[in-house]
Parts: structure tokens; C-alpha cells; sequence
């Protein structure tokens, strides 16, 4: 991923130059609304960097811009009172927060799926027990009951271990 700033200050290539040696990532430089929305057109950014300028100067083409940058992280700077660390830092802390809500977000999802997992095992192994008390015990279909109350009980023993136990035994044992 790479990085666009949008101003129209000189040597707007400079300070990309710099922030791109700082942060380790392409950074490309638009001087204005057109040039900004044909980049955001040709490629996906992890930032767009508007200058405080353009944006309090035309807010309705800032605002386009933010619109038509997906998944960019927004972020308006005041290229006249900032220099090159300050925005090296700014966009640095704003990647380092946008990787953390994603760590969060992936570890809620994990967890909600891990729980609605555990529920529709414990549903199948308890539906299969019930099934089994009220068959006969040598019936076929017995049988296959067994392997299912089995599998679900493999199942939920291994749900039941914590996640890098879990992780070194990915396969579940069956008939």
C-alpha cells in the first residue's frame, strides 16, 4: 500500500521523498482535487494526506476526495506549521491505530465464531445422546449415532483447549 498527499505547496515531492524513506512505503503526491480523485481512481491508499489548506479552502472537494478514498485513513494537515517528522509521525500512529482496531476486530470475530461453534457442537452431542438413549443398541442406525455423538464429543474436547494446543492438532479424529 502506499500513501497520497494532496497539497499544493512546492516541494510537495520533497517531503514525499522523505516520508516514503521514513515509513518505508510509496508515497504519491497530488496538487489538487482532479489529480487526487484520478489517482484514488488508478489504485487503493492506506492514507490520503489533504493539506489543511485545500480542504478549508474547497471543503466540498476535501469532502469528495475523503468519499472516493475507500479504505484510506484520512488525515488533514497543516503542511505550512508541519514538517516532515510531524507528518512521518502523524501517519505512522494513524497505520499503528488502524492495525490495532483490526487486531481487535479479528480477535472479536474469533471469538464469536469460536462461541457460536461450541454452542452447535454442544447441540449436536447433546441431540445425539438423546437420539441414542431412545434407539436400540444394535440397530445401524445406533451405530451411526455413536460416530456422530463421538465426533462431537472429539469436537468439543478439542474446542474446549486452549487455541495453541488446538493449533498443533488441526485434525479431528473420526471412524
Amino acid at each position: 500500500m502506499s500513501i497520497l498527499i494532496v497539497t499544493g505547496i512546492e516541494g510537495a515531492r520533497n517531503c514525499a521523498d522523505a516520508v516514503a524513506k521514513n515509513l518505508g512505503m510509496e508515497v504519491e503526491t497530488a496538487d489538487g482535487r482532479k489529480s487526487a480523485l484520478v489517482a484514488l481512481r488508478k489504485k487503493e491508499f492506506a492514507a490520503v494526506v489533504i493539506d489543511e489548506t485545500i480542504a478549508e479552502c474547497d471543503p466540498a472537494a476535501a469532502e469528495t476526495i475523503w468519499e472516493r478514498a475507500g479504505l484510506a485513513i484520512p488525515i488533514q494537515v497543516n503542511f505550512a506549521l508541519s514538517g516532515t517528522a510531524r507528518l512521518t509521525r502523524d501517519i505512522r500512529s494513524a497505520l499503528n491505530r488502524r492495525d490495532r482496531e483490526q487486531q481487535l476486530a479479528r480477535k472479536a470475530a474469533a471469538a464469536a465464531i469460536e462461541t457460536e461453534l461450541k454452542s452447535t457442537v454442544a447441540g449436536l452431542l447433546l441431540q445425539s445422546e438423546l437420539a441414542l438413549s431412545g434407539s436400540d443398541a444394535n440397530s445401524p442406525l445406533a451405530e451411526r449415532l455413536r460416530i456422530v455423538a463421538d465426533l462431537a464429543g472429539n469436537l468439543r474436547r478439542q474446542l474446549a483447549a486452549p487455541a495453541a494446543v488446538r493449533s498443533e492438532h488441526p485434525a479431528v479424529s473420526g471412524h
